[in-house]
């Protein structure tokens, strides 16, 4: 094997067998400790040139460069708990038929180090960056948020503002929604506001031997149907979506070749037709909600006196959140149920894919991977880029890895991973990017 590569799988593996797990009822905070440990010991170069400060176990790095504004690189170093039974232990990372194996491979303990082993080379070989960076890596993004909303604000009062951030999101993939005979780097432009809510039923209860038409239940389940068969969120082809149905044509045979080039002059046909082209098409052109969690009563054959289900809505920016709250109220309305927001959401702006910044980015894929094409694209996950929205005008997500279909099915499941062979080729984007700097 390799030298080099042989040192990254080590390094990386350093990291993925430290379980920071954050969604655990008592997420271990000596974990978190020991993970921070380990950076110091396998970026020496970074901690010594860069600033360190804590916020909470979340982490910012900064370094003044010789002039311009400053750029900011985020990734998180939480993950979730392993989620069932793997063949390969979640937190041992093992290497196999080409793969590295571990939980946080993809989500994403790989991004940052690639990211900081970029940096740590450049530092290495004497490299002088010519503008600041930063660095941000949150211990709660898959739970609460609160490390990088917390560094966002402070960067706030401090007047910061970055001439772009780079955060997770797109990778490079082959065939992003069918019918495309190539592989695309997809960045991220923009992202869905995500929006936990809650439908409340409330009845007086009583035995389960003597029901009524009145059952929580029941009236939450005819409220889930309806909602589900009004096709109530209207399918719209953004811009955004324009150009990334524009540019994935490029590899795409008639007649499809031919609709997607053209996608600006038939977008209205298309929104229609992309709502019955695949779930993922679906996504892109409008609001979805799904109904994720449900509670009624705790006894057998007791009706409940309240249910509850959850739904998790995720709003497209040409979606206005109180007009869609107001068309499932009177839903609800009708069944009797209350709605109410767990979490309201934080929505951001849709950066603009002709910027130069974005020019670059495109620049430095294709010369790190030849024939990949750019693919701008409004991202359906939440990422801690949203609380950096109003620090910039660029906020790109994206990470430069090459992964299959199967890999990013099972970054939250079991058997998460990443092929060894796109470590080298990350870790060199990042470099040749920052050069760019």
């Amino acid at each position: 094997m390799d030298e080099r590569l042989e040192k990254y799988i080590n390094d990386l593996s350093l990291l993925i067998n430290i379980p920071t797990v954050s969604d655990a009822p008592v997420p271990d905070a000596e974990a978190f400790a020991a993970f921070r440990r380990q950076l110091r010991e396998l970026f020496p170069n970074v901690f010594r040139a860069f600033s360190y400060e804590e916020f909470h176990g979340a982490i910012l790095l900064s370094l003044d460069g010789k002039g311009g504004d400053p750029v900011l690189f985020m990734s998180h170093h939480d993950v979730v708990s392993e989620n069932g039974t793997w063949v390969h232990e979640p937190f041992r990372a093992t290497v196999e038929d080409g793969k590295l194996y571990g939980r946080g491979t993809l989500d994403t303990k790989g991004n940052l180090w690639a990211i900081l082993t970029a940096i740590e080379e450049l530092l290495g070989e004497g490299y002088v960056f010519g503008r600041p960076v930063f660095i941000e890596s949150s211990c709660n993004e898959e739970t609460t948020g609160q490390g990088a909303y917390e560094i966002s604000r402070e960067l706030k009062k401090r007047g910061v503002r970055f001439s772009f951030t780079m955060d997770e999101g797109g990778m490079i993939v082959y065939d992003p929604i069918g019918g495309a005979d190539g592989y695309f780097a997809m960045v991220a432009t923009g992202e869905k506001d995500c929006i936990d809510l809650v439908f409340t039923a409330r009845s007086n209860g009583g035995h389960a031997s003597t029901p009524d038409k009145n059952n929580p239940l029941s009236r939450l389940s005819r409220f889930i149907v309806d909602v589900e068969k009004r096709g109530l969120f209207k399918p719209k082809l953004d811009d955004v979506t324009v150009e990334t149905l524009s540019r994935l044509s490029h590899k795409m045979k008639n007649p499809l070749r031919f609709v997607f080039r053209h996608a600006g002059g038939l977008r209205h046909l298309l929104a229609r037709v992309m709502t019955k082209f695949s779930p993922t098409a679906n996504s892109m052109v409008r609001t979805t909600l799904c109904f994720t969690r449900a509670k009624g009563s705790d006894a057998y054959n007791v009706i409940p006196t309240e249910a509850f289900v959850t739904g998790n809505m995720r709003l497209s920016p040409h979606d206005d959140k109180a007009e869609v709250l107001k068309k499932l109220g009177k839903i609800a309305e009708k069944y009797g149920i209350e709605i109410t927001e767990h979490d309201p959401g934080y929505p951001t702006a849709v950066c603009d894919h002709g910027s130069p910044e974005f020019r670059m980015l495109e620049e430095t894929v294709s010369e790190c991977f030849p024939g990949v094409i750019t693919a701008p694209y409004l991202s359906t996950g939440a990422s801690d880029s949203k609380y950096f929205g109003d620090l910039t005008e660029n906020a790109f997500r994206f990470a430069p890895f090459t992964v299959t279909d199967e890999q990013l099915d099972a970054m939250h499941a079991r058997e998460e991973n990443i092929d060894i062979s796109t470590l080298i080729p990350a870790v060199d984007f990042y470099k040749k990017l920052m050069r760019k700097l």
